[in-house]
């Protein structure tokens, strides 16, 4: 057993994370084998359809597949801010939760100005309210992006969020991590 200091330790340092998991069954969404010669940091990126925020100009691009009423998303969301001067990350929205998912994961996608939206939703998400207030109506195109963002989490085995690929800037290796970080250890997680 965990002595209270310690796990306050542990937790102070970010070394605990936590993550949403998808329910047991996940209608519409069938796990696909992900028998690729691509790694999922490459599956990720070229499959995966987000949006970005943060340094355009970056080197270092950050994958994050998120679901829109996760705590753990928006927390991560709000440890990310600090380092948008530094590095590229591209938000992947998926839908594994039934009400408002794919509703606020098409008006994140579509978004023309993802870092203000973003920001308020997980804001209101954070504070209780269930984050953005979005029409039900999601047009085709966007809600059979999302679908596949959603496939493509259940093809790579995932069961939870939010879900992190990236290269560490120092030694280049692909590094992937499920659950919410501190801004500290998300900067030490990537190399920065």
């Amino acid at each position: 057993m965990m002595k209270p200091f310690t796990f306050a330790l542990i937790t102070s340092l970010g070394l605990v994370t936590t993550a949403c998991s998808k329910p047991a069954t996940t209608p519409d969404s069938p796990a696909v084998s992900a028998s690729t010669a691509k790694s999922p940091y490459d599956l990720v990126a070229s499959s995966g359809k987000g949006f970005t925020v943060g340094s355009l100009m970056s080197t270092q691009t950050v994958y994050v597949l998120f679901e829109p009423q996760c705590p753990h998303c928006g927390h991560l969301w709000q440890s990310s801010i600090p380092l948008h001067n530094k590095i590229r990350f591209v938000w992947i929205p998926i839908a594994f939760n039934s009400g408002k998912s794919l509703a606020q994961s098409a008006a994140l996608l579509s978004s023309k100005n993802p870092m203000g939206t973003m920001s308020e939703h997980e804001t209101l998400l954070l504070s209780g309210k269930g984050g953005l207030a979005v029409s039900a109506n999601v047009p085709d195109e966007l809600a059979s992006t999302i679908k596949q963002n959603t496939q493509l989490f259940n093809s790579l085995g995932l069961d939870s969020v939010p879900y992190i690929l990236a290269k560490n800037k120092i030694s280049g290796q692909v590094i992937t991590h499920s659950g919410a970080f501190t801004t500290p250890a998300l900067s030490q997680f990537l190399g920065i």
